[in-house]
């Protein structure tokens, strides 16, 4: 009877180790997926930004004004 409660308590002791492992992994996951997203976010931003600027008419009429003075 004791080593059955001894295998248990081991089994019990390594299974709560494998779900913090798996909890730790997950957190560091999902902290790197949010990074990313973050990255994401702002170079889609930035490409927003570089399309508007890229926009024919602001880009002849930046011309023409050059031109103009």
């Amino acid at each position: 009877m004791d080593t059955l409660v001894t295998l248990l308590s081991i089994a019990v002791i390594l299974l709560s180790v494998v779900i913090i492992a798996l909890l730790v992994a997950m957190v560091v996951m999902i902290s790197k997926i949010n990074k990313i997203a973050k990255n994401i976010s702002t170079i889609s931003q930035n490409l927003a930004n570089a399309s508007d600027w890229l926009d024919p008419i602001k880009v002849f009429s930046g011309i023409a004004g050059i031109f103009r003075k």
